[in-house]
């Protein structure tokens, strides 16, 4: 598999990486198993999970994969921390919360270090640079190789990062952001993505198949009984991907599947796969066969009039002050 720099570092990470968001809950060590062995034998490095997948048991389950069937030094580990099952406060991002996360992270993964470590979400009441400087003493004790942040707007990932590169050699550059980005949803073109353009900064997309949706399972009103949209805890989750506009797009990627005899799934991945600024959509198959079927996008680039098609029928409704405002 292909390999791209995350960001402005020398780090190299596979171009598509394996999300672990319902490991130890949807999907147990069988499954996970035959996932992971089949993304490292594919040339696959990226694995993300988080601190609360499965409270803490996708981290869990993939330390003892690592332990046993996949070595450690051929993954490029990603976790995250900062969400917390509060009501009143879903986010810390105190110094404190999140060192103790890590800790506890590191723990469960069975290894003295993760290659790149993401604060969950920005949290408006705790001061940005004391969240901040918890990235620099993870990285300042080797807990972590890189750092970046996820689900932050536009404002808020330009400000970190402009924090952290006012004082190049003591605090660390902001290498990666991870957003939820498709053709179903384009949010991160508003200014995510120009931000981390001019900042350096590699794009983790999330949902790439918008939550499954691209695929084409859902067309004709249709619901696999084992899809994530027939699950309860999950079928919230899918829900506003169901609605007309979105209809619409998922009939153009299947026309453009259709013409090129390929399936929906490589389309949609391999569109969000190559736009600028990208690194690597993290997908979240819940079977091997799913995971080949994404990984055959390797070899899928998507000619320029598809692309503009797709670019057409998705394309986000962005006006004042995102466009130049002499040409509105």
């Amino acid at each position: 598999m292909e390999q791209r720099h995350l960001g402005r570092t020398g780090l190299r990470v596979s171009r598509i990486g394996l999300g672990t968001l319902t490991w130890g809950r949807d999907t147990d060590e069988h499954d996970a198993a035959d996932l992971l062995k089949t993304f490292w034998e594919a040339g696959g490095t990226l694995v993300d999970t988080a601190d609360v997948y499965g409270d803490g048991e996708s981290e869990y389950l993939l330390g003892r994969l690592m332990e046993g069937l996949v070595p450690r030094r051929d993954l490029v580990i990603s976790t995250k921390a900062g969400s917390v099952p509060d009501p009143d406060r879903r986010f810390d991002g105190s110094r404190a919360h999140l060192l103790s996360a890590l800790d506890a992270s590191l723990a469960r993964l069975g290894t003295d270090h993760v290659d790149v470590w993401h604060l969950h979400a920005f949290d408006p009441h705790t001061p940005l640079e004391e969240t901040l400087h918890a990235l620099d003493v993870a990285v300042s004790s080797g807990r972590a190789r890189y750092a970046g942040v996820s689900n932050f707007c536009g404002w808020q990932l330009a400000k970190a990062a402009t924090w952290q590169l006012a004082a190049p050699g003591v605090r660390n550059r902001v290498a990666s952001t991870q957003m939820e980005y498709s053709l179903l949803q384009r949010g991160v073109e508003r200014e995510v993505l120009p931000a981390a353009l001019d900042l350096g900064i590699g794009l983790l997309p999330s949902s790439p198949l918008g939550r499954g949706v691209l695929t084409g399972k859902y067309r004709k009103d249709a619901t696999p009984t084992d899809s994530r949209g027939a699950s309860d805890h999950m079928a919230p989750f899918v829900e506003p991907y169901l609605d007309d506009t979105a209809g619409h797009i998922v009939d153009a990627v299947a026309t453009a599947a259709d013409g090129l005899a390929v399936t929906p799934l490589q389309v949609a991945l391999a569109w969000v796969r190559d736009r600028p600024g990208v690194v690597a959509p993290i997908i979240g198959p819940r079977t091997a066969q799913q995971l080949t079927a994404a990984l055959s996008v390797e070899t899928l680039s998507l000619p320029d009039e598809i692309c503009r098609a797709l670019d057409d029928v998705s394309a986000p409704v962005h006006r004042y002050p995102d466009h130049d405002w002499s040409t509105l």
